[in-house]
């Protein structure tokens, strides 16, 4: 090169002389005309085949020519030109000598010939669909660059020696520059899209950035604009990229881990089968498989996770590593500056190169770190909608066996706790292998300034280590303690909301209150003690820069005199402790995170490894007329793997095509199972079954989704408007349809809460008819309704005349009327079948059936033949739900939203409209979870900070001034130490030096354990009351608060929001006011060494301040809309798994599926712009922060006479912190401030309405009342919102002590309404109700519904055991207990259990039959034997036996009470003492039922239609 530039006559290629040891420094000719303009040209010759072939395989169409482009090419051809040019005039000019200007010659020519092949470039990037060029980005800039120099050294010599010798030349280059920054400056922007690609709505602008706009986020700002000027709303959130959808990511997954999970069973399998062939294992040995197969089930889903996302994850990780190389080179450019300050002959442009260059590098800093942050927050999003959508599938699919040991709560708490888990791993999970690099870095550099001393830093460095891990050990198995308690807490609250209307009726609250509260506090017990190791923890992690510069600087001036601590070793070494705190303040946290996500893992693989429902339990064939239906042959049925059959005896069963098969039994003899068995639901042990065509299904217990009656009745499937007409007549649900609010767009809430039980089942069964299946599986469908509507569906319906008469239709029922139409009776006896046959046959055979029709079938026949008899008319059809009995463990607002009397029917939303207007939610019952707007009122933090106490606050406070007061005196005190005097090669009064920078440090460490202690237990108390006050406000809440807000939005407190308040802000409050101190601290020693600094520092904390104020508004809001539409999430799972069977016979699993895909996605929409907003926040305060650097880099060079070196270095190494303590600040304070919104939540039912007191104090009631049981109405009123008509009117009646009474009337006539009244589920509107001479508005509800008792329609059991559901507050003896069950006809089956009362009962009693749990609810009121008794004629779900056994336990248990019996047979009330006929909220009538017939009122005409005249 040196030749080359010779022959041109210029200097060689490079003088140190003319560059570095000059007060004017400038390159040689040769460089700048070779080196500079050659470097661009090299980059892109060699990178661009490379970059071509990418853009070739990775092509993504044809982008139209635009005008960004076109001015692209004009520009490049206008660049080549001028190369060419001038190529030709030194050509011209100087042809004599030619040989002197060859690097002239060459330069123009090579730098044209470039700009060409990048001009060629932009044409194939158009080609290919590229449009933003992170490659001629760095071409432009790279040549943009290298010109500076020849620029200034040009603009010199024209100022020196005037442009007329080379004007040409001159003027080429000044317009080639122009040219060069008009291409950087347009590689800037991004191309349009092209043409042909489908514009998304709302579309995410990071695909429309440019490479400048996506490295510094600067395509975020339009959002975080819009969210200032008015809080975002969710409308205002872009769709997710294609790439982030759930449809996209689970696909991809779902084969990987199908896979993997197949891998693991024939790991399992072939283990199980070497064990099979040897002996037995022992238990211990067991245990330890069991917990080995947790372990890879983890495992495996964390390979399938890593092979799906650990491609885009690497990208992230080299980021890091380069954002590492940048963070090393600022300590060694900062032990530049203060060799430069030391050097007084050092000329003044080598200091301000020091600080410009340390400027530079702070910024790359930025821009790589938070590249890595985004790539990892954004794996983490797609990691989140993955194991969501896992589970969710898995949820849909899991056996029963499984589903019993995972209850709803524990399955919300792994899409909800444990993603979050996984989700941290992700962001931390470098910081595991790079921290120890990172310190191993540092401590290098230590030893090159400090020699062996640095050796004592790594001793300390070792003693902190062990320390941390094993507190990271001892945190994670308290973390398990805690989950496994939280657990339980979110399952038991979880039952509390599904049976809240049980615990109401019976005064339960209390009980269950303590239980929920006994877990709280083990919680808090176990997050006590991981707080202290916290705080032990972190207490030696702010306190390590210290200790290691103690040990490292006390031993490096101990062991020789000659050791001096000068300002660049005391300040460079501190820059790198400095850097070691990232890693060693990271690595603790980042091993806690990778443990708990192991514990998550494990959760997850143990869910979606459970055994699922095996496809061949079930044959599936197509559909043909001409064979059988249904076949078992030999079959063996059981609910388990392991467990005992549930159909036993080889079964074997024949449905023809088109036949009725009629299944009878008594409680739990396997009726449901038979049905289960068809559907795939149980364990084949032998035998085999197969069905032949589509199923649909009608479960017992009715299963009906939060959505409007005609979604629950479509299911999916198009309406067909005459076939949905049908369907809604022959199902009897035509005149409900008239009483409901918005007909069949009504939304029905949560398990149908605002429809009664025979509503429920008669929509349950429409789904099923809708569908038009070829087999049709009922459960029992007709008990819920009375006699004439079940006769009424069975004739339109499932009879031989009704709509699905050439269907095969297997019925289970209790309804001896409908047994002599079916083509076939099974009778089953304890799994087996015991007889099977015609009717007739079996009546012949004088058999167990034939007894048992003789017995109880009577009274049936006779209601049927009245019934045919009266078939058809048009009144009977008005009448269907005439008696019909809404039940009390759903809706209470129901007879005013589904009453008779239609010009009261209403909803809260009418209570003010006029008659005129019908508002757009007619109809809508829940209320949705709605996110509120605007920042977070000051009243929110006065309210928590109340709760934590003012003199812990103040000590707080204290602490952290006093931790910083210490931390700034050994900081100065060490610059002073740094520029005391060298004299003899040794400073003085070294011992003393170092003890009081010991003393000071050791002061800031034991200040540090306090505040974070104090801040911990704080938040513990501060936690402990919002729990309490939020429990207290839930149970405290009446009836139509659970009827309108879903169980999710609830339960999404008590899971999601409440770990917030006990984990989030703790730990966000710690950080926000550590960084705020350690700020203020910066700012005062950088103002102490050069108060000019001032005029930088206050403009920047204005600026500071103005981006704030715009992130928080926008990160708020989104934090809000997150969370609301994560409850949705938590709803559709909860629905989905209790309604998993009837979607599974239904076949819907795709569209449960894509509904899920949907919610999570809409969750996502919120998740996705909030992670991004804080690297916009991070971008954009880091480059901030990096001005004060530079600030105090450059006002140190220039105040190089009056500063002294140690002052340069303690101003200079401690700005360098600002940029990271700048984003912590408004990152945890935004944290705080979005985890204090969960404060708000868990506030926000502080202030809905509430009852009246449980229980008066000083009250006067006697411990024996009510003694007789006489009630009395007085003018009695009751409405069910004010505002609306009366939905009792002055109902005046005496029931004296020992009626017993009989209430009916049509639906909404206000029977229900009388109960609820007498329990004061709903308060009198008006008028009294006196119990005993007592009026009940004046006692507390607890010790008013603790006297009385109800037995509901619905049963409901807790889990929990058979005792507890019995006895919560163990008032009575096991004798009694026992007693009550003999009474229940329950003795036997207890009994037989294997724990007898302490039986545990799975959630929602799942475990023993419907009607066993409706002989528990018996045994609940025979245990309190008080002398009022409710009853809902609750036996709907029994056999007739047991019925008729229970109707006369009724009768002699309850001989000396007062018994009021919501009619829903008549028969069963003939007997009584009185009868009120009730109608439109008045009493037509009341007197003994022979009496009323007589008279041949109402009651009389509603007898004669049952059939009983």
């Amino acid at each position: 090169m040196d030749t080359l530039c010779s022959l041109s006559g210029l200097d060689p290629l490079w003088d140190w002389n003319q560059t570095w040891y000059t007060h004017n420094p400038e390159l040689s000719n040769c460089f700048q005309n070779t080196v500079l303009v050659w470097a661009p040209c090299i980059y892109l010759w060699v990178l661009s085949p490379f970059y071509c072939l990418r853009l070739y395989c990775h092509g993504r169409g044809r982008l139209p020519l635009s005008s960004l482009c076109s001015a692209k090419l004009l520009l490049g051809f206008f660049l080549a030109s001028f190369g060419f040019v001038e190529f030709f005039y030194i050509l011209l000019e100087r042809r004599q000598e030619i040989q002197q200007h060859l690097v002239f010659l060459l330069s123009p020519i090579i730098r044209s010939l470039t700009v060409v092949l990048a001009v060629c470039v932009i044409h194939w990037e158009r080609m290919r669909g590229c449009r933003s060029s992170v490659f001629l980005f760095f071409f432009w800039l790279l040549g943009v660059v290298c010109s500076l120099i020849p620029l200034h050294a040009k603009v010199q010599l024209a100022v020196d020696q005037g442009l007329s010798p080379d004007i040409v030349r001159y003027l080429a280059f000044f317009s080639y520059f122009a040219l060069q920054l008009a291409q950087l400056f347009l590689s800037c922007f991004a191309d349009r899209a092209p043409s042909g690609k489908a514009a998304l709505k709302n579309a995410c602008p990071v695909q429309d950035a440019s490479f400048l706009s996506k490295i510094l986020f600067w395509w975020f700002s339009g959002l975080v604009f819009k969210g200032y000027r008015s809080p975002l709303q969710a409308e205002d959130l872009w769709s997710l990229r294609e790439e982030d959808t759930s449809e996209k990511i689970i696909s991809d997954l779902e084969e990987e881990w199908t896979a993997e999970r197949t891998k693991l069973q024939q790991q399992e399998n072939h283990l199980s089968t070497s064990i099979a062939l040897g002996s037995r294992l022992p238990e211990q040995a067991q245990f330890l498989r069991k917990i080995q197969k947790e372990q890879s089930s983890g495992f495996c889903l964390l390979r399938t996770l890593a092979r799906s996302f650990g491609p885009y994850f690497l990208n992230g990780t080299l980021c890091l590593m380069v954002h590492d190389a940048f963070m090393f080179s600022v300590p060694q450019v900062l032990s530049l500056l203060l060799g430069f300050m030391k050097d007084e002959d050092a000329p003044m442009w080598k200091g301000f190169f020091y600080a410009s260059l340390m400027f530079l590098l702070s910024c790359l800093q930025s821009v790589f770190n938070h590249q890595y942050t985004y790539t990892c927050f954004t794996v983490g999003m797609r990691v989140k909608t993955a194991v969501m959508g896992l589970v969710y599938r898995k949820s849909l699919v899991v056996n029963s066996a499984a589903r019993r040991t995972c209850t709803v709560g524990e399955i919300v708490n792994l899409v909800s706790a444990d993603t979050q888990k996984l989700m941290d791993f992700v962001v931390y999970f470098n910081a595991v292998w790079l921290a120890p690099i990172e310190v191993t870095l540092c401590l290098f550099f230590l030893w090159q300034h400090l020699g062996p001393s640095a050796l004592a830093g790594i001793a300390t460095v070792i003693f902190i280590f062990p320390l941390n891990g094993f507190i990271a050990r001892q945190r994670s198995k308290l973390q398990e303690v805690q989950m496994k308690y939280m657990d339980g807490r979110v399952k038991l609250m979880n039952e509390i909301l599904n049976g809240i209307k049980i615990l109401k009726f019976y005064a339960w609250e209390k009980a269950f209150l303590e239980q929920v509260l006994g877990y709280r506090e083990k919680e808090l017990k176990t997050l006590k003690k991981s707080q202290i190791l916290y705080s032990v923890s972190l207490a030696s992690f702010n306190s390590s820069s210290f200790l290691i510069a103690f040990a490292m600087f006390g031993v490096y001036v101990l062991i020789d005199d000659k050791n001096v601590l000068d300002a660049q070793k005391i300040f460079v070494s501190m820059a790198l402790i400095n850097i070691l705190k990232t890693p060693l303040s990271q690595l603790p946290f980042a091993m806690s995170t990778t443990m708990q996500a192991l514990v998550s893992l494990k959760r997850l693989g143990k869910f979606l490894c459970q055994d699922e429902l095996k496809p061949d339990n079930v044959t599936r064939e197509s559909f043909k007329s001409d064979v059988d239906g249904v076949v078992f042959e030999n079959g063996t049925f059981s609910w388990s793997k392991d467990g005992p059959p549930c159909l036993k005896s080889r079964i074997s069963v024949r449905v023809p095509c088109g036949s009725l098969v009629a299944v009878v039994g008594h409680v739990g003899s396997g009726k449901s199972s038979l049905l289960s068995a068809m559907l795939g639901e149980t364990e084949k042990r032998s035998g085999a079954v197969s069905v032949k065509g589509s199923i649909a299904y009608v479960p017992q217990q009715a299963w009906i989704q939060n959505a409007s009656l005609q979604d629950n009745i479509l299911f999916g499937q198009e309406k067909k408007e005459s076939w949905y007409q049908r369907v809604l007549e022959a199902c009897a649900l035509l005149p409900d349809l008239d009483n409901l609010p918005a007909g069949d767009a009504t939304e029905i809430g949560e398990k149908g809460l605002n429809l009664s039980g025979g509503q429920k089942q008669r929509v349950s069964l429409a789904r099923a008819v809708y569908r038009k299946a070829d087999v049709y599986l009922l459960d029992d469908p007709l008990s819920a309704v009375d006699a004439h509507v079940g006769q009424h569906i069975f004739n339109k319906v499932i009879g031989p005349k009704g709509i699905l008469r050439d269907k095969t239709r297997v019925l289970v029922t209790h309804g001896m009327s409908f047994l002599p139409q079916a083509d076939l009776i099974l009778v089953l006896v304890d799994g087996e079948i015991s007889e099977r046959g015609s009717y007739q046959e079996l009546l012949n055979r004088n058999g167990d059936f034939a007894d048992f029709i003789h017995t109880f079938a009577s009274s049936e026949r006779k209601e049927c033949l009245s019934e045919a008899s009266q078939r058809g008319s048009r009144r009977l059809s008005v009448r269907l739900s005439v008696t019909e009995y809404m039940p009390f463990s759903r809706d209470l607002s129901q007879e005013q939203l589904i009453g008779g009397d239609t010009n009261s029917i209403t909803i809260e939303a009418l209570a003010d409209s006029d008659d005129d207007h019908i508002p757009e939610d007619l109809g809508k019952l829940t209320k949705v979870d709605k996110a509120r707007i605007g920042r977070v009122k000051l009243e929110m933090y006065i309210e928590y900070f109340r709760t934590i106490g003012l003199p812990l606050i103040v000590s707080i406070v204290f602490l952290y001034a006093f931790q910083q007061a210490a931390s700034l005196s050994y900081n100065y005190w060490l610059s002073l130490w740094a520029d005391q005097p060298v004299i003899n090669g040794t400073q003085l009064n070294v011992d003393l030096k170092l003890g009081v920078y010991g003393a000071l440090g050791f002061a800031q460490g034991i200040a540090i354990f306090g505040t974070t202690l104090a801040i911990s237990l704080g938040c513990i108390i501060a936690s402990r009351h919002l729990h309490l006050d939020l429990l207290n406000n839930v149970l405290h809440s009446p009836m139509s608060f659970f009827e309108s807000t879903p169980s999710g939005n609830l339960l999404n407190r008590f899971a999601k929001e409440i770990d917030a308040i006990d984990n989030m802000i703790p730990d966000g409050l710690k950080m926000m006011l550590g960084y705020f101190f350690k700020l203020m601290e910066v700012c005062i020693i950088v103002l102490m060494a050069t108060p000019f600094a001032a005029v930088i520092i206050l403009p920047m904390a204005f600026l500071y301040g103005f981006i704030q104020s715009f992130y928080v508004a926008t990160s708020c809001q989104l934090r809000r809309l997150e969370s609301v539409s994560r409850s949705p999430i938590y709803t559709h799972l909860n629905e989905t798994v209790q309604g998993a069977s009837v979607i599974r016979a239904f076949n819907e699993q795709s569209r449960f599926i894509m509904g899920a895909n949907h919610k999570v996605d809409h969750n996502q929409t919120a998740y996705f712009p909030r992670f991004v907003a804080t690297r916009w926040l991070g971008v954009n305060l880091e480059f901030l922060g990096n001005g004060i650097v530079l600030a105090a880099s450059i006002l140190s060079v220039m105040a190089k006479g009056t500063l002294s070196p140690g002052m340069v270095g303690l101003a200079v190494s401690h700005s360098l912190q600002v940029t990271g303590f700048l984003s912590w600040i408004v990152r945890s304070w935004t944290d705080v401030e979005n985890n204090i919104v969960s404060v708000e939540r868990v506030k926000e039912y502080a202030d809905t309405p509430k009852e009246a007191a449980w229980s008066i104090e000083g009250s006067s009631l006697p411990p024996s009342w009510p003694q007789k049981g006489a009630i009395e109405f007085q003018d009695y009123g009751l409405q069910y919102r004010k505002g609306l008509e009366l939905a009792l009117k002055g109902i005046s009646v005496h029931i004296k002590e020992r009626e017993k009474i009989g209430i009916v009337g049509r639906t909404g006539a206000g029977k229900s309404s009388l109960a609820l009244g007498i329990f004061r589920i709903l308060e009198a509107a008006k008028g009294q109700i006196y119990i005993d001479g007592i009026n009940i508005a004046e006692i507390g509800l607890h010790d008013l519904r603790s006297r009385i008792t109800i037995i509901p329609q619905d049963p409901v059991l807790f889990s929990g055991s058979l005792r507890m559901n019995l006895d919560p507050f163990d008032a009575y003896s096991d004798e009694e207990v026992w007693n009550a069950l003999e009474l229940a006809h329950l003795k036997n089956f207890v009994s037989e259990l294997p724990d007898k009362l302490n039986h545990e009962c799975s959630e929602g009693g799942e475990n023993i039959s419907l009607g066993q749990r409706q002989l528990v609810c018996l045994a609940r009121a025979l245990l309190r034997k008080t002398k009022i008794l409710v009853l809902d004629e609750a036996t709907a779900a029994l056999d007739l036996e047991t019925d008729t056994l229970i109707q006369s336990t009724i009768r002699s248990q309850f001989e000396d009470c007062a018994v009021l019996t919501i009619a829903h047979r008549l028969n069963t009330i003939m007997d009584y003492t009185k009868v009120i006929v009730m109608d439109k909220g008045h009493i037509v009538e009341m007197d003994s039922p022979s009496n009323l017939i007589a008279k041949r009122g109402q009651f009389y005409y509603m007898c004669r239609e049952a059939g009983l005249l």
